[in-house]
């Protein structure tokens, strides 16, 4: 049977960033796919190093606007580590808000971007609109919408009122409401089915083969969340992850769904033990040392490797993240499918090709 080659990306109707991927079809079956990355390179990681470790909490935000929190969050700890620096306990919950805040935004998008792949566009509409509701909450505690910069070496540079607090309550009450209806589509909807269920089967072995991460993995059975870890202040939450069996793109859209509920339950559960007292603490002195920040981001887990030398400027900051990590399980599982399921397979792993390629 004849093979062709067939590009798809960079710039594609369906990619929210650029990926370049060489399928080789027989016919409208896609035998083999092939990466290109690189498009958007930036050197970050390079820029860290010359700049004071203070003004790379700012740069480690631009390796992904849409993790950007937590990309910073991973950042600041690692140096808090390496400089035996205790922040406050009221920073660590106010962390534990803006990074939850943070998963839903991202995995609101994330539920827009799937609808448009399949031509779903009302919901997509719907689905963003509540992501509006959730910029407009980081808007109003940190006066910007997408990279807010609340993160500092020492705690926060912001801090949540009673009056937000509140006013975060009620947005996430409104939405969970609005949700139910938008879950019964996700959930029930016999052309979201037919696009989803079977479509890039990736079995638990193969997942822990290719150690994939986040929704990925948990859409494998695969219980693994590094927020189950205990870090900052989800060590005092209830929290349990969210995992389905079925490995295929439907059990990822059903993961991050329930991750959707899950994160109103943790806000609700840290602004109801949000204890008083300072948001960040006196940093005096430079770094010295070597450390790995972990975290769970809204894609899955982040590795931060930072070597400080006792000077102002890092002497090597390395990032590992989530997309890179998933990357190799979609060119696992593409092979064998249709053409006409590339773009769905595509971002049923969330690819950031920004933080990816940094």
């Amino acid at each position: 049977m004849a093979r062709t080659v067939i590009p798809f990306g960079p710039q594609h109707p369906v990619l929210p960033e650029p990926i370049q991927l060489k399928l080789v079809m027989e016919d409208e079956k896609v035998v083999e796919a092939l990466p290109s990355i690189g498009y958007v390179h930036r050197g970050l990681e390079k820029m860290a190093e010359l700049k004071d470790f203070n003004q790379s909490v700012y740069i480690v935000e631009r390796v992904c606007g849409i993790c950007s929190f937590m990309h910073s969050m991973a950042y600041v700890r690692g140096i808090e580590n390496i400089m035996n620096i205790q922040i406050p306990e009221r920073a660590e919950y106010l962390r534990v808000i803006w990074a939850e805040i943070g998963r839903l935004q991202s995995h609101f998008l994330w539920l827009g971007l799937l609808a448009d792949a399949f031509g779903f566009e009302s919901l997509f509409m719907e689905t963003w609109k509540y992501r509006e509701k959730i910029l407009d909450l980081m808007e109003m505690t940190t006066g910007n919408r997408v990279i807010i910069s609340a993160n500092k070496v020492g705690g926060t540079t912001k801090d949540i009122t009673e009056e937000q607090m509140k006013i975060i309550l009620s947005t996430v009450d409104d939405l969970e409401k609005e949700m139910k209806d938008v879950e019964k589509v996700f959930f029930d909807s016999y052309t979201v089915k037919q696009r989803l269920v079977g479509v890039g089967i990736l079995t638990k072995q193969d997942a822990e083969q290719y150690a994939v991460v986040g929704p990925m993995a948990r859409g494998s059975g695969i219980k693994y969340d590094l927020r189950a870890t205990g870090y900052s202040a989800y060590k005092n939450l209830d929290f349990e992850p969210v995992v389905e069996n079925a490995g295929d793109s439907y059990a990822r859209c059903i993961v991050r769904v329930k991750e959707i509920y899950q994160a109103f339950d943790l806000i609700r559960q840290a602004i109801a033990k949000m204890p008083s007292g300072d948001i960040a603490v006196p940093v005096k002195g430079f770094p010295k040392g070597e450390t790995i920040s972990r975290l769970e981001q809204p894609r899955g887990e982040a590795i931060y490797y930072i070597k400080a030398n006792g000077t102002k400027n890092l002497e090597r900051l390395k990032i590992r993240t989530p997309t890179f990590a998933n990357i190799p399980s979609l060119l696992k599982m593409l092979p064998g499918s249709k053409l006409q399921d590339v773009p769905v397979l595509v971002l049923t792993i969330d690819p950031c090709i920004s933080c990816t390629e940094r």
